[in-house]
């Protein structure tokens, strides 16, 4: 019973940073990018919505090779960056998983115990063995079982989906960062670009 009511107070603070978030949005992102790609840097920047962790990263990049920090550097920032945000959305996930993952177990626990309990009392009825002795302690130790299960089947759905979920959010960032870089405006130089021209 606790930890049925843990993994429904641990999916519904998920749910709603999800749901307000809404990380998964990439509108924003591609607006941006395409006035990225058409030399409408200041456009870019604003389009973005930086609650976002894909916009924010976005962002992050524009604004790195906008002040033309080392892309090496900057690309190690946006690594951190995103390191943590994703490590924001998996938040409490883990927790979620060792529920799914005893639940069965406890409830397997709770039905051997109760079986045990039963051929106890069935020994101790001797000649005078009533069936509703077994039958009960039976019954008892089935529903544990039941009660495992029944915690255990929602909490892994619910794992699986919102690592799912993260996972999304993680190549979003991925793709949406690497073409910040790939159509990066003409007009913009990096240090690097810079260091080329002085040579």
């Amino acid at each position: 019973m606790v930890l049925s009511i843990i993994a429904l107070t641990i999916i519904f603070i998920k749910i709603w940073q999800f749901f307000s978030l809404r990380p998964e949005n990439s509108t924003d992102i591609q607006t941006s990018l395409n006035h990225w790609a058409n030399n409408h840097v200041d456009k870019a920047v604003l389009a973005l919505n930086k609650t976002r962790p894909a916009s924010e990263l976005v962002g992050l990049a524009m604004s790195g090779i906008l002040t033309a920090k080392d892309p090496a550097l900057l690309r190690e920032d946006l690594q951190r960056v995103a390191n943590l945000r994703i490590a924001s959305l998996r938040a409490y996930l883990r927790p979620l998983e060792i529920i799914g993952t005893l639940s069965p177990l406890l409830g397997l626990l709770g039905t051997v115990t109760g079986m045990i309990a039963a051929f106890q009392q069935l020994a101790a009825a001797g000649n005078q063995v009533d069936p509703s002795i077994l039958s009960g302690g039976i019954w008892q130790a089935l529903l544990t079982t039941a009660v495992g299960l029944g915690v255990a089947i929602p909490v892994v759905a619910a794992h699986s989906w919102l690592e799912r979920k993260t996972e999304r959010v993680g190549a979003l960032i991925n793709d949406s960062v690497t073409q910040v870089f790939t159509t990066k405006p003409d007009n913009v130089q990096t240090s690097t670009d810079r260091a080329k021209q002085i040579t």
